[in-house]
This record gives C-alpha cells, structure tokens and sequence, in this order.
C-alpha cells in the first residue's frame, strides 16, 4: 500500500501533491497573522457587498473558474454509453453522500462530542460538513481518474453531469439539511452563493473553453489550465490563511476541535468510497470506470463549500472552519484510496476502451 501511495502521489503535481502541507503551512500563518494583526482582519472582514465578502470572492473565483474551464458539455451527449458507472455515481453523490454526511454531523456533533464542543459551535461545524457532503468535486476528479488509469472521457461525462445538477440541486438540498437540523437558511444568500460561485464561473468557463479551442484547439485548453492551476491553489491558501486568521483566538483557545471536526469527515470519506466501490463491484463495470465513480463521490468540491459557508456564515464562523478541514484531510484520503483501488483492480472485469 505505501509503494503505491508513493507512485500515486508521484503522478500529482508540485501543488496537488503537497496540497496537505501548504494548507497546513496556511493554517499555521493564519493563525500567526491572526493574532499579530487583528486590525488588519476586522478591515479585510468589513469589505462586504450583500453579505459577500469581497477580498474572499476573488480568492474563489481564482479557485473555482479554472476548474470550470475544464468542463465538457459536449460529452454530455455520451451520457449513456456506460450506464452503470453514471448511475453509481449519481445515486451516491446525490441521494446518499448529502445525508450520510448530516447524519455523521448530527451523532458527533450533537452527541458524541457533546461535552467537547458549545452547541452553538456544534451547529456551526454541523452546518459546514453538510455544507461539504452536498458538493462532489469536480477538477481533482480528474488527478485521481488519472492515477488508476481510469476511462477519462466517461470521468470527464461524470463530472459534466455532477456540474449541470449542482447548479439545480446544492441550494435545495443544503437547505432541506439545513432545515432538518434547526439550522436558519438565508434562501437569498444560499441562492446568491450558488449563483456567484458555481452558476458565473461555469458560464465563464464555457466561454473561455470555446474560445481556447477555436484558437487552438484541445492543446490550448490544457496549456491554458497549465498556466492557471497555481493560482488556483495559491486563491485556496489565502483563503486558508484568512479563514484561520478570523478563527484564530478560538482554536488556541480549544486546539483540538480541527481533530474532532475530521472525525466525522474521515469516515465518511472511507465509507461513501466503499460503498460506490463496492457497489460497482457487485454491477460489474469495469476498473477504468468503477475507480472514478467511486472517488468522484469520496472527493469533495471544497472550493464551493468554503466559499458558501462564508457567504452564509460569515469568514470567522465555525461552518467556514469545518469546510478547510476538509481541505486538510482530503488528500492523504484520498491517496490512501487511490492505492486501494489501484492493488485491487484485479476484482473487476476487463476494462472497456483500456
């Protein structure tokens, strides 16, 4: 399994490889600067426009728009050359990922860390990982198909079709969990985040894939994504550092919550794998396909879910600090599956279009 993990993570990028690290090294500032430079925080905190912070919008969209540009809506007319990974997927992200996910938040939360965590606090980091269930990922999908070698055009119909209901399923679903657990929904808020963050830099990428692709071709995409990953990544560490800045005083106060907020997130992460993984197993498909739909569901689109939890919450909330420390444990989980998936892809049949 480590002999694995190692050839796994050496197939990621600089960013992608260390993301753990930089974001921990971003914690780390953040909590540093935090304490040194209140002033400057509560000045950066106060630049909102409709309850949008605008300093951390910008930082989103340089996460969120480069991953949009790599979204295909002319696969989406493959949609059912391989039913059966599809349907995986979908049944998993969307009728099962949102709600185990509020139901591991509810238990540990508002039980069995009962007597850790202010329930107040509880319902804040509740909030965040229901926040976090409701989002499968989208460009990280395509580093994880790549590691098993899975069919990367069907991932790439996963994720085009994960992206279309997104714009018309997050906002209903976040708000019915949310409701379910006697958390107030600002409608107009959530509708706004979705819109701003999920509805705009899709459009925005789709104007800027054709453009790209009428002037060179596929080629100019991926030299396009080449060029902008980082300030993807680096959009997601300042976000990190401002997050972390905000939360400062309380998490020196109780240095162990970010564990006790991964708990719930760990086995989730291990369990909704598992349960694709498995489903895929039993129906059959393929290792090149059945490896994708089972991470695409494990992974989460943390750059929506920070940014939401934000808008609806607040930068020092404690649902914005739930939605990073999933950040933080996202890609060592996410390796670890990688690995397991790649010792045992002899389970399953022979691939299609290897």
């Amino acid at each position: 399994m480590a002999d694995t993990s190692l050839s796994a993570a050496a197939g990621l990028g600089t960013f992608e490889r260390w993301l753990s690290v930089w974001v921990a090294l971003a914690i780390g500032a953040g909590l540093l600067l935090g304490n040194l430079f209140p002033g400057l925080f509560g000045a950066l905190a106060a630049l909102e426009v409709a309850s949008v912070n605008l300093p951390v919008a910008v930082l989103i969209w340089a996460m969120v728009y480069p991953m949009m540009v790599g979204v295909d809506f002319g696969s989406l007319k493959r949609v059912g050359d391989k039913p059966k990974g599809l349907v995986v997927t979908l049944v998993v992200n969307w009728l099962i990922k949102p709600f185990t996910m509020a139901a591991l938040g509810v238990l540990f939360f508002n039980y069995v860390f009962a007597g850790l965590i202010p329930p107040d606090d509880a319902q804040a980091y509740l909030a965040g990982v229901i926040l976090l269930g409701a989002a499968p990922c989208t460009a990280m999908v395509f580093v994880w198909s790549n590691l098993t070698r899975g069919d990367p055009t069907y991932t790439l119909v996963q994720v085009s079709v994960n992206d279309v209901i997104m714009v018309f399923a997050f906002a209903p679903i976040v708000a019915f969990l949310l409701g379910m657990t006697d958390i107030v929904v600002p409608w107009d808020t959530l509708l706004l985040s979705v819109g701003l963050y999920v509805m705009l830099p899709l459009l925005a990428g789709y104007a800027t894939r054709r453009r790209l692709i009428a002037r060179n071709g596929e080629a100019g995409i991926d030299a396009f994504k080449a060029r902008v990953q980082p300030v993807s990544v680096i959009g997601l560490l300042f976000t990190v550092v401002l997050l972390f800045g905000f939360q400062g005083e309380v998490i020196l106060d109780r240095p162990l919550i970010i564990a006790l907020i991964a708990v719930p997130l760990l086995i989730q992460s291990y369990g909704i794998f598992f349960v694709a993984y498995g489903a895929a197993l039993a129906w059959g498909i393929p290792f090149n396909v059945a490896a994708p739909c089972a991470l695409i569901g494990t992974s989460n689109f943390f750059e929506l879910s920070v940014a939401v939890a934000i808008s609806l919450f607040g930068l020092g909330s404690g649902a914005a600090l739930a939605t990073v420390v999933g950040v933080l444990v996202e890609v060592p989980v996410m390796l670890s599956l990688v690995a397991f998936a790649n010792r045992t892809k002899h389970w399953f049949p022979a691939e299609e279009g290897a």
